[in-house]
Formats: structure tokens, sequence, C-alpha cells
């Protein structure tokens, strides 16, 4: 990158379930959008006559208002000059959402851009939400007629993972457990109950091997980024978040590979990786923390595999020794990851995004990752059959 665009405001609710009554009132998807890009904007130091355009993750099939996008920028006010658009990637919605916004700043036709997401998911049925799910899954003439859903190729992994590696399944459970942990220190969490491996592995299973502690549950959330050049950032005296550098690869599958191959490999990630980390001049050993799109216990043992954090089948029992903790040596999902942060897929990548600006400029209180300056942050498209990389850095 030449011309380098900058993190410089950031807003986001809890991770919850915004779409059961409160006080009798039902709370709106735009109305919760709004809240956050107010939060967002103030913190940047700038009002809706700076924004030059909007990228809006796309907000799920679940969502009642059609041209999301263009409903919030007028009911924001805003008007835009590089663009207004709404993206849709599946898992990567909203590192798409952050993608897009960084190439308007990067490519010069933007010097402000807001990125903001909202997903609600908790107020669906669970009929409707499998319905959903299966059509996300293969080729709907094909392969989602058997029911298959996200959840069971993941539940595959796991189960040959464990097969492969003659692992038992306290250990790769033991990853629900770190993360519980990080997000019992995070006020953005879902969850935040403290957990034990006995309670995990325990638990209602939903396929087999992975138990309801292993998989993530139903969530709302709303994030909004601000993203500008780094010559508005520098100017405003506030600290700031570069985005060094991007990596993107995708294999050319739509979720299940009807082709032989390594169902523990997720080649993806390490290609894209690769192509991040060496845009920024830097290596894996400079990182200080990892956000990943992780939302089963099985994909972020494989996708820390993938990033050569951990030799092949050394993930899971890492992640039981502690190396994979805030304060251990690859810290990974110090803000609980999709388990226990929460999983409001459409935006998820934009909470992993906020997550690494908050470690970075050591914001993150008691899950703070010691003198963190560089973060990476991953997100994906179905088993990582595609990834999406951003590595960023620090400039306070």
């Amino acid at each position: 990158m030449t011309r380098r665009a900058a993190i410089l405001g950031y807003g986001a609710v809890p991770i919850g379930a915004y779409q059961k009554a409160v006080s009798g009132q039902e709370v709106l998807e735009h109305e919760l959008a709004t809240g956050v890009v107010l939060d967002a904007m103030a913190m940047a130091g700038l009002a809706k006559e700076d924004i030059d355009g909007v990228v809006v993750a796309h907000p799920g099939d679940h969502t009642r208002q059609g041209y999301f996008h263009t409903f919030l920028t007028s009911h924001l006010g805003i008007r835009a000059n590089s663009t207004v658009v709404q993206v849709l990637g599946n898992g990567m919605t909203g590192g798409h959402a952050f993608d897009g916004a960084v190439q308007q700043v990067v490519s010069g036709l933007a010097d402000c851009v807001l990125s903001v997401g909202v997903h609600f998911e908790t107020g669906v049925s669970t009929a409707s939400h499998l319905d959903y799910s299966i059509r996300l899954t293969g080729d709907v003439d094909f392969q989602s007629v058997f029911g298959a859903v996200p959840i069971t190729w993941y539940a595959m992994d796991a189960q040959r993972y464990l097969h492969e590696h003659r692992m038992s399944r306290a250990t790769l459970a033991s990853i629900a457990i770190k993360n519980r942990e990080h997000a019992r220190r995070n006020p953005l969490a879902q969850f935040r109950k403290p957990l034990t491996i006995d309670e995990v592995l325990q638990a209602r299973p939903i396929v087999e091997p992975l138990g309801l502690y292993e998989v993530p549950g139903r969530a709302d959330g709303a994030v909004a980024l601000v993203v500008v050049s780094e010559e508005l950032a520098r100017a405003s005296g506030r600290p700031y978040v570069v985005v060094r550098s991007r990596g993107f690869e995708h294999e050319g599958l739509h979720q299940i590979s009807d082709q032989p191959s390594d169902a523990l490999d997720y080649a993806t990630l390490r290609v894209a990786a690769c192509r991040a980390l060496s845009d920024a001049g830097v290596g894996l050993a400079d990182i200080d923390t990892f956000q990943l799109y992780a939302p089963c216990t099985i994909v972020e043992a494989l996708a820390s595999e993938a990033l050569d954090l951990f030799a092949r089948g050394q993930g899971a029992p890492a992640a039981q020794a502690g190396e994979t903790r805030f304060d251990g040596s690859r810290p990974i999902n110090t803000c609980g990851g999709c388990l226990s942060r929460g999983h409001p897929p459409e935006v998820t990548p934009l909470y992993d995004v906020l997550e690494a600006v908050t470690q970075v400029l050591g914001r993150a209180g008691d899950r703070q990752v010691a003198g963190a300056q560089l973060a990476l942050t991953a997100c994906e498209l179905g088993k990582y059959n595609a990834a999406l990389v951003h590595v960023l850095e620090a400039c306070a």
C-alpha cells in the first residue's frame, strides 16, 4: 500500500439479544446501528459532513428492511461522494465491509469512510434459521437437500482431527474454556459466566463430537469503524491504528468441495496471511495478537495451525497448555471469540477488527496483551475456502 488507511474511531454494543422486548419496546436494527456510528464519529472527532463514503455489511436475510445501506445512510443524514454500498461475503461479510472502506481510502477516492454493520439473529425461529443455514451449505440441488448445515462440516473436521491425532475430546474442548476466560474480561462479550471442562464435556450434544459450548449461539450486535487517511488521522492528534496490509485468497469452491482434499488444511488462510505479512514487511513472530474467525473449537485449532503458529495437530494442545491465552506466547481471540464473545455472523469480523484495535492501543484492560503493537485479523468464507487477512499497527 502506498497511501495508508487508519482507524480513528470505533463504536460497538455488547453482543446479546436485542430483538427481545425491553420494557415492552423492541429495539430496531437502524437504531442500534445509529448509536454505534455516533459513538465512532465522536471518538474520531469528526462530523457527518466529513464522511465521503459508507460501506455497510449486509444485515443478513433475516432483516425486514431491504436496501439497508441507503436506508441507514438516509436515517443518519449522510451525503457521500465516494460510495454508499452494501457488501455480502458469507462469514467474511464484516471483513469485506472493513476492507471496502480501507480500499476507498487507499485508492484516494475518499479521506473518510464509515464501515458499519448490524446483525439481528436471536428473534428468528429455529425452523427459519435452519432453512437459511441449509441453503448456505453446498449445492442446494445436490448437497443441501440432505440437511447439512455449516456446523456439521466442522463437526466432521473435529472428528477427523481427534482421530488423526489420537487426541482426547477434552483437549479440543479446552479452546472453549480459554475463550470463556477471555470473554469474562470483555464488557462486549455475550457469555461471561466461567466454564469448567466438565461443563463443556457434559453439555448437550449439538453435532458429534461438538457440544453446546463448542459451537456459537445466536446473537445480535452492531459495530462501526471510522476509516480515514493516515494524513487525516495524524492531523487529528488522536491515537489511531494503521492498516499495514491485507491479503486475500479464494480457492474457487462453494463451501463443500466436490474434489478430494485435506479437510484439516485451511490452505487459503496460509496463503492470505503470507501475502499480508509480506506486504506489511513483517514476519509471523512480529505479530503480538491474532483475532481469528472461528465459529467452533476445531476451527480455531485448524486456523492456528494453518498460520503456522503451531505444528499440525498442536493447535488444541497449545490452547490447553495456555499458549493462546492473552498472557501466553501466541494470544488468540483475546475478545473471547465467536464461542463466548458472541457471533452475530455478518458483523463478527468487525468485532474482531475492533478487538485488534483495542489491543494495539492498549485499551483492553485485564485481558491486555503486554506491549501489543501489531495485530493480525482473519475472516473466512465457509471452511476457510476463502480468507481475508489484515495486519494492523498502533500509532499513538
